[in-house]
């Protein structure tokens, strides 16, 4: 397991920590997250950032301006719905 320095992950954690962004889509690794608003959960200690992308599920992507653009937090508000995901109590019935 990869793990970074302490001072240099609290600055990452200040960095992304509640932060509005899209992913790279040039990285074949995240081109299915393209153009979908994620927030910033927190970053862990190998340096990945816990994201969600309103999905249901959270995604550890590499805390980096190589992977993650942040987005104005007004912008991004709009377009972030953080009730929008699969893990509802009781999901609306489909058809």
């Amino acid at each position: 397991m990869i793990t970074i320095p302490l001072a240099q992950c609290e600055a990452l954690k200040k960095e992304w920590t509640d932060q509005f962004v899209l992913v790279n889509p040039e990285r074949p690794e995240l081109e299915r997250f393209a153009g979908i608003v994620g927030r910033g959960i927190t970053v862990h200690y190998n340096g990945k950032a816990l994201i969600d992308f309103q999905d249901g599920g959270w995604y550890d992507i590499t805390a980096s301006a190589e992977f993650l653009t942040k987005l104005n937090p007004a912008e991004a508000r709009a377009k972030y719905d953080p009730k929008a995901n699969s893990a509802q109590p009781v999901p609306e019935k489909q058809g």
